[in-house]
């Protein structure tokens, strides 16, 4: 069942989203500053293809004061914005039963999108 809605999550936007953060990776990779920032919008992006069957935990140093001070510039400088777009996006598809669990999924992402340093992907 989770491969199939997988597959129907890359061809309601799964490809695009990703797509999207792969070169927002490859953008901020292009500066040693922004390595840390490439990295944690791979990790969504990631997520973003295949989000059915995998959970968002936080790490075991997920309390480190490097996490919080990066997690805090990260949603100043962006972090924000693609948490609400994740957002809105949950609350439009949960309006219909048939999109709920599409819309769970944009909330599991705006969840990791808000505060991305510390956290793990791992499968159920």
């Amino acid at each position: 069942m989770g491969c199939f809605m997988n597959f129907l999550w890359l061809i309601f936007g799964g490809v695009f989203t990703a797509i999207e953060y792969l070169i927002a990776s490859l953008l901020m990779m292009i500066t040693i500053v922004g390595v840390p920032f490439g990295m944690q919008t791979l990790k969504l992006a990631a997520l973003a293809l295949c989000p059915f069957g995998k959970t968002v935990r936080s790490g075991e140093r997920s309390g480190g004061c490097l996490y919080i001070l990066m997690n805090v510039l990260w949603i100043l400088l962006g972090g924000i914005w693609i948490c609400l777009s994740h957002l809105a996006f949950g609350v439009v598809l949960c309006i219909t039963i048939i999109g709920i669990p599409f819309g769970l999924q944009h909330f599991k992402l705006a969840g990791l999108a808000l505060t991305p340093f510390g956290k793990d992907i791992v499968s159920d």
